[in-house]
């Protein structure tokens, strides 16, 4: 077996981590895939004499594409996340060899709530989170993929964390979920009365409704904008609907 197979073995073997990895930064598995084959196509184009570590090499390659595709979205549109591919995407780290990264993975935070979350921030807040609080890499290792310094990189993880948890890091996980529950209550008495303002007064001004692919088969709109267009979409529904926590 000669330099390349062998590269490519490795890569294959680590594809399934990578693709998890990927799909933590981008949001979506055809690009996820889609990085991890371009991550590929650098990987086997360097030379590999002086890479004492193949998995942490195709980490900072794969890490790098993925800043790059998230830097260059200047816009997307929004569209719901697909519960199949977040499942895809974590079960195929499974097949990874087993370790910390792989463990980290698989580990309960995954979920569409944390996707949600990560999708607000900026691109190197993004990466400096997956990187370092899910995949365990050293904030110098993240200053070398983000082209800063390390401690810098360590401010942008902990930016992140500020942000998914609502600027709240240090508050009680059942305080937070107590005041996200009294907001989703307030939302569905408005709705179920009939009360446009009161439903117009607990939503962002710019809030973007985004239907299911059931729900626009059945004839609802693909995307509803702003608060009082929102309201008027569910005043005087919700009638059986109950808060549930999700993720």
């Amino acid at each position: 077996m000669d330099d390349n197979d062998q590269l490519a073995r490795r890569y294959e073997a680590s594809r399934p981590r990578l693709r998890a990895m990927a799909y933590r930064m981008l949001g979506s598995l055809g690009d996820a895939e889609d990085a991890v084959q371009e991550g590929w196509m650098h990987a086997s184009a360097a030379g590999t004499e002086d890479v004492a570590n193949l998995e942490g090499w195709f980490t900072t390659i794969v890490a790098r594409v993925c800043l790059d595709m998230l830097r260059s979205r200047k816009s997307r549109r929004e569209e719901p996340l697909d519960p199949d591919e977040a499942v895809a995407a974590v079960a195929g780290a499974g097949d990874a060899a087993g370790g910390p990264e792989s463990e980290a993975v698989l580990a309960d935070s995954v979920g569409l709530a944390l996707l949600v979350g990560l999708d607000t921030l900026p691109p190197a807040e993004r990466v400096a989170f997956v990187l370092h609080d899910t995949f365990g890499l050293p904030f110098g290792e993240i200053a070398a993929i983000t082209g800063r310094t390390p401690a810098a990189a360590r401010q942008l993880a902990s930016r992140a964390r500020r942000r998914i948890s609502g600027g709240e890091p240090d508050a009680p996980a059942s305080a937070r979920l107590a005041r996200q529950r009294r907001v989703a209550e307030a939302f569905l008495a408005a709705s179920r009365g009939g009360d446009l303002a009161g439903l117009i007064a607990v939503l962002d001004p710019d809030v973007v409704l985004s239907a299911d692919r059931t729900a626009v088969a059945t004839g609802a709109s693909r995307e509803v904008n702003g608060a009082r267009a929102v309201a008027e979409t569910f005043s005087g529904r919700a009638r059986t609907a109950q808060p549930a926590l999700v993720n």
